[in-house]
């Protein structure tokens, strides 16, 4: 009798290990999802760091010369500098069928 009392009273620790493992808290689920979004937050902060760095060189260039604004200008606003003449090819229209 003493040895079925400890055999049911480990299988019952034994549900109850195992019932926290997949439902309580830390459970695997929950740890999986976890891991979904800790990757989704790694990419992000990824793409975050890149686009810092960017704003930062650019701000760094700002900084040191005008010709990062000469060159944001030109692009940006179309501007060209005096005596300059600026040349647009436009590509002609594909034929009509």
């Amino acid at each position: 009798m003493n040895a079925r009392l400890v055999a049911v009273l480990l299988l019952v620790l034994l549900g109850v290990v195992h019932g926290q493992l997949w439902w309580g808290r830390g459970s695997v689920p929950q740890v999986n999802a976890l891991r979904e979004e800790l990757r989704v937050q790694d990419e992000a902060n990824a793409a975050a760091r890149q686009r810092n760095e960017q704003l930062a060189n650019e701000v760094r260039d700002l900084r040191e010369g005008l010709d990062m604004v000469e060159e944001m200008a030109r692009h940006e606003l179309g501007m060209v500098r005096p005596n300059e003449i600026f040349v647009q090819i436009q590509r002609p229209a594909p034929p009509a069928q």
